[in-house]
């Protein structure tokens, strides 16, 4: 039996529950591939200031690089809010990702059947929709320099600096461009173009990645308008390939699609490195209860199979677990409507139902 050995980072909030569900699945699917998983676990964020006084240590951040497949729950909370910027939760993820050199976030985005109705968006509008959001995770405003507060005649200032190089942008389209050939061929770039001087230079770089996938076809489009025409006529895209800000505003945005941000997974890659993380916050205020939707966090450990463990065998298995779940009419509570033919689930009961539904498909 192959061994394989991971990092999980739990971190805060609900994030230890609904990590320890995707790492049920994951040990599961992959013994049932003959694979023995082997997982150091290790905190993270405001639990991991909580011990050690900051929110990742270098022992920690190493371990990660050693083992190159980190399966992240959530940071942060209300407990950390009025730490300084570099101890706070959110530092440590952005700090990992930098050592990790994962520069490009994958979200998909995609509405299943069972869940059209969920949505606040009408169901003929959403229904179908199958988005890839590939975004660059390690430049861009979030990392750019200078980054400072000052002080100017009496009025206080701050400056956060967006910067992109070619290399940079090239990296991560080529990402884009190469998952695209697999789905519909289709790629569109977002930018702010016509205001921001980086965007000219993201453009200018994605038309020359554009040329090397002639069988691609590559759209522009401004963010404000991509903002709106993801409510619009979500289904239009396919592919969509943009910078840090402007992926973490879309993609959040998108995930009212789905009708919950609980069922979007994330995968973050970069050579032979990768972070899975479902996009969802710590959600503290029912952290404990029984009660969070571990479905992003099982589908990260989809992705997890898919990109790094390469079983995509394992990787369609868990998936089709989880709308198999769907399906049969199981609701987590951030789902639950009421609806006729739905049940509420809990946490355990949707662990339970997804493990019988990865048990049963190995005996067929």
């Amino acid at each position: 039996m192959k061994e394989v050995s991971i990092v999980a980072l739990p971190g805060d909030g609900i994030g230890p529950e609904v990590t320890d569900v995707a790492l049920q699945v994951l040990d599961t699917v992959c013994e049932q591939h003959d694979i023995k998983l082997n997982v150091t676990k290790r905190p993270f964020g405001g639990t991991c200031y909580d011990e050690f006084g900051e929110p990742v240590t270098d022992e920690i951040l190493e371990t990660c690089k050693e083992h190159k497949v980190v399966l992240l729950g959530a940071v942060g909370g209300p407990k950390w809010d009025d730490l300084s910027a570099n101890l706070r939760p959110e530092a440590a993820l952005l700090k990992l990702r930098k050592e990790l050199g994962v520069y490009a976030n994958l979200r998909p985005i995609f509405v299943h059947s069972a869940l059209s109705g969920s949505s606040t968006l009408k169901e003929e509008v959403i229904e179908g929709t199958d988005i890839l959001i590939v975004r660059e995770l390690t430049g861009g405003v979030y990392f750019g320099k200078p980054r400072f507060s000052a002080e100017e005649d009496g009025d206080p200032f701050s400056v956060d600096t967006m910067k992109y190089s070619r290399s940079e942008v090239q990296r991560v389209a080529r990402i884009a461009f190469e998952t695209a050939k697999l789905r519909g061929k289709r790629v569109c770039s977002v930018d702010k173009m016509n205001v921001l001087e980086s965007s000219r230079l993201w453009r200018k770089s994605v038309l020359e990645v554009a040329e090397e996938y002639p069988d691609v076809e590559l759209s522009h489009m401004l963010v404000d308008n991509a903002a709106m025409q993801l409510i619009r006529n979500p289904k239009q895209f396919d592919v969509i390939v943009t910078g840090n800000l402007f992926g973490d505003i879309l993609s959040d945005e998108a995930s009212m699609l789905t009708g919950s941000i609980g069922m979007l997974p994330s995968a973050s890659l970069g050579g032979e490195n990768g972070l899975y993380e479902p996009v969802h916050g710590s959600a503290p205020d029912i952290a404990g209860q029984g009660i969070a939707n571990p479905l992003a966090a099982v589908a990260s450990a989809a992705l997890l199979c898919r990109h790094s463990l390469k079983l995509e065998s394992a990787a369609k298995r868990i998936e089709a677990a989880i709308l198999k779940l769907l399906d049969d009419g199981y609701r987590p509570a951030d789902l639950y409507n009421d609806e006729p033919g739905t049940t509420l689930a809990n946490t355990e009961e949707i662990s339970n139902r997804l493990i019988t539904s990865l048990e049963e498909t190995a005996k067929a």
